[in-house]
């Protein structure tokens, strides 16, 4: 991640505008994520974060700007617009199925059909087809932990769930996986497990947009930090170079990041 600046973005928004009424929610935001990198995505509450994240998984269309995934511009419509372009995302609230499956869980709006007249014709689902490939996911991300792909969701400990929607994000992202407060409701031990997930999907060539409260974890995986404030980017920083009071006091306006030599748009 050093030479940044002489890498294409994988995903770059560029003066994103979004109003509603009086209140201004982007502000002139500018985003940049490079390939294979972890980019964190910190504010206040408030900040424009959240409407910043929804622009770029098409769940707001925003009033002005451009978003460009890798290189070429496009509009999405609506998040299976941006799911099509190759971008997944994780929400908070996991939009996993509690009744379903495992696999049934990871090919959610994605089922496979059987071969020939079956599929064809009669829309028959290939479930062996389905659990094969989930088990073979679910083994690539090390979540080995789950025995039964065929065991329902409800049934699966925090950590689990959050795991198999992050397999899912993995298994059919293309170019990018955004995850939205993945340890919010998690304890330490099964955000560890989380934490190291993330890294796993770095690892195997996704670039990976974290939003986040939680600054040591922020911190631990991070290679930048994106820093929101009053509907725009205020700051990049990196953890080496800042410190997470210093990330703080710039999230909260206490610190002008202009006065820290490190804090540039391309960090």
């Amino acid at each position: 991640m050093s030479n940044l600046s002489a890498q294409q973005p994988v995903l770059q928004a560029t003066q994103l505008i979004k109003r509603y009424g009086h209140v201004t929610a982007l502000d002139g935001a500018d985003f940049d994520l490079y390939p294979g990198e972890i980019l964190a995505v910190i504010g206040d509450n408030g900040a424009g974060k959240s409407s910043l994240i929804k622009a770029l998984s098409g769940a707001l269309v925003p009033d002005a700007g451009e978003i460009r995934l890798d290189g070429e511009r496009v509009e999405f419509k609506s998040p299976m617009d941006a799911r099509n372009a190759g971008i997944e995302t994780v929400y908070q609230n996991l939009a996993v199925s509690p009744s379903l499956n495992i696999a049934d869980n990871l090919f959610l709006g994605r089922e496979k059909r059987r071969p020939g007249i079956l599929g064809s014709v009669f829309r028959m689902l290939d479930r062996k087809a389905m659990h094969n490939e989930a088990r073979t996911k679910l083994s690539e991300l090390g979540l080995l932990t789950i025995q039964n792909i065929n065991q329902a969701v409800e049934t699966l400990s925090g950590g689990q769930r959050q795991g198999v929607a992050v397999a899912r994000s993995a298994a059919f992202a293309r170019h990018v996986v955004i995850m939205d407060e993945p340890t919010a409701a998690l304890g330490v031990k099964e955000s560890r497990k989380v934490l190291n997930l993330i890294k796993e999907v770095r690892d195997r060539g996704l670039s990976v947009v974290l939003i986040s409260h939680n600054m040591p974890h922020v911190f631990e995986v991070a290679d930048r930090i994106h820093i929101h404030r009053l509907g725009k980017r205020i700051a990049v920083i990196k953890p080496n170079t800042h410190s997470m009071s210093d990330a703080v006091a710039i999230m909260t306006g206490a610190l002008n990041p202009e006065d820290h030599p490190s804090c540039t748009a391309n960090a």
